[in-house]
């Protein structure tokens, strides 16, 4: 059975699944160094690129939330990613069974809220869709923007650890957190 990524809006958003003609915007945001130094640690390939798209797609359909394609409400561009997902990593404290969330946006972009803008829908859907399940995150000690936007987010630091040969930080947050009301998105399609 395949399941719909619901579609989420916000004032300036629109949140829905990864599709193929998000393909080039997709593969050229993980390869930039900017991107991918605080999350995969290297350039992805367009083959490395297309591997996570299809990951994106794939998440939905096993664990029933994954990763939203962001896009500008206005003109449809591609801004970059935001969701929750089931990574499986192997870090202590474990996040197992956790919505681990996470975001990546293209550099032009960063700056003007949407990272924010995106996880304050995609909590608010998460609430709806599966509220009793804790919301994490894992953080680069380095990453200094995305330490500062998860503490915006009602983010609390739980614990400092080790993940792939670099120091992190695990997050978790309470779900019961709720956006302003001006902030509350459509879901304009759910599963």
């Amino acid at each position: 059975m395949t399941l719909q990524t619901p579609i989420l809006e916000t004032e300036r958003l629109v949140l829905r699944a990864h599709s193929i003609t998000d393909f080039d915007a997709f593969a050229r945001l993980w390869s930039l160094p900017e991107t991918t130094r605080f999350t995969s640690g290297k350039p992805l390939t367009e083959e490395d690129a297309w591997r996570r798209l299809a990951a994106h797609r794939g998440m939905w359909d096993l664990m029933g939330f994954g990763y939203f394609a962001v896009t500008e409400k206005a003109t449809s561009a591609f801004l970059g990613d935001a969701g929750v997902q089931e990574a499986r990593r192997t870090i202590t404290p474990s996040v197992l069974g956790t919505l681990e969330a996470g975001w990546v946006f293209l550099p032009e972009v960063h700056g003007r809220g949407y990272a924010k803008e995106a996880m304050e829908a995609v909590f608010v859907w998460c609430s709806q869709a599966h509220g009793g399940k804790a919301i994490t995150c894992i953080i680069d000690e380095e990453n200094a923007p995305s330490l500062k936007l998860a503490e915006r987010l009602g983010f609390v630091e739980k614990a400092r650890a080790e993940y792939k040969d670099r120091p992190s930080i695990v997050f978790w947050r309470d779900q019961s957190i709720e956006p302003p009301a001006a902030l509350m998105p459509s879901i304009v399609s759910d599963m």
